[in-house]
């Protein structure tokens, strides 16, 4: 996701899109833990989405 998609969201939208990718981001290193992913760059790409959302969620609440 990138960082123009992320600013068009709204703070709901935001705080919803956050819980599913942090519980991906889990179940990813869970199941790299028990047989290596095809692809681990996922996880990468994934925990960087989760601070990009956490990041913007913060900056909107200082607002």
């Amino acid at each position: 996701m990138k960082q123009a998609e992320i600013k068009e969201l709204s703070v709901e939208e935001l705080q919803q899109k956050l819980a599913e990718l942090k519980k991906e981001y889990a179940d990813l290193k869970m199941a790299h833990t028990v047989t290596p992913l095809e692809n681990p760059l996922q996880i990468r790409k994934t925990r960087r989405t989760v601070a990009r959302l956490a990041t913007e969620l913060t900056k909107r609440e200082l607002q």
